[in-house]
């Protein structure tokens, strides 16, 4: 149980620096928000070696994707006037 706690900590990490990239050429506050919230709970995860902080953190990633604060496919481009 302890290798897939490290393997899904370490997706996690992939995705929270994805996000940031995502946030830094885009400026979503959304996308900082998903990045802190999937490192937040890979952080703890392999911190205490429990999987329940992944679960958490994944869905409190979706509940924050149904409010809208996930970036999209347009979200580095600037609307036209």
């Amino acid at each position: 149980m302890t290798l897939v706690i490290y393997v899904f900590s370490g997706l996690f990490f992939l995705l929270a620096l994805a996000l940031v990239f995502t946030w830094w050429r885009g400026r979503h506050p959304g996308a900082l928000l998903l990045a802190l919230t999937y490192f937040c709970a890979a952080g703890t995860a392999l911190v205490m070696q429990h999987w329940w902080p992944l679960v958490i953190g994944f869905l409190s990633a979706w509940a924050l994707r149904l409010m809208g604060m996930d970036p999209g496919p347009g979200a580095g481009k600037s609307p036209k006037s």
